[in-house]
């Protein structure tokens, strides 16, 4: 089966969102344009990841270009996006791997969220081997996601997808570890619930 490829290039909105409760949130990327939108997910984790590196990222070709790259340094007011995600929101397939790369013609920032793939192998050697070809084969390869930015839809992206991972249940001030509206069970209070 040939590989499918969503591609925005660029999008008119590039997203990540959550759909749930802080505690059972289920969290998405969603590209549109032209009338059509696809929907992604992933765990908090990769969000997070993928943001940080976003802005890493952008910096690194700032500091290369000498500032004449066209990459605010934080992304600019006028851009910000704060609408819910565009419904009705159908996942196309969960991610497992993501890419990123910044094209130096174009100016544009690549990300790519490739679907979670299920190897099965009967030793660690034939798992390397299909994870080999599986990463080699983009004509038959799994459903992606490939979306191109310029700096400052990048540096948008990026800043709501911190806020949007940021705007779940706070933190426990003693061990980290999220609280629950009806509090936690803390490890540094020896097993005692720690309420909010």
């Amino acid at each position: 089966m040939t590989r499918q490829v969503f591609l925005y290039d660029p999008p008119d909105r590039f997203v990540a969102g959550t759909v749930g409760q802080p505690g059972r949130r289920t969290f998405f990327l969603q590209a549109s344009a032209a009338g059509r939108t696809t929907s992604v997910v992933l765990e908090k984790a990769q969000v997070e990841a993928l943001a940080e590196r976003i802005d890493e990222l952008l910096d690194e070709v700032v500091r290369r270009s000498g500032g004449s790259a066209p990459v605010p340094a934080v992304a600019p007011a006028d851009v910000t996006d704060t609408a819910p995600l565009d419904t009705p929101i159908d996942e196309e397939f969960r991610v497992g791997t993501m890419a990123l790369a910044w094209d130096g013609e174009s100016e544009r920032m690549i990300v790519e969220a490739q679907a979670l793939v299920e190897l099965e192998a009967d030793s660690d050697e034939d798992l390397a081997a299909a994870e080999e070809r599986l990463l080699h084969d983009e004509a038959n390869g799994p459903p992606m996601l490939r979306v191109r930015l310029t700096g400052t839809m990048a540096r948008a992206f990026a800043k709501r997808a911190l806020e949007v991972v940021g705007a779940g249940r706070p933190p426990c001030p003693l061990c980290s570890l999220p609280l629950d509206p009806e509090g936690h069970v803390c490890p540094r209070q020896n097993g005692y619930r720690r309420g909010m």
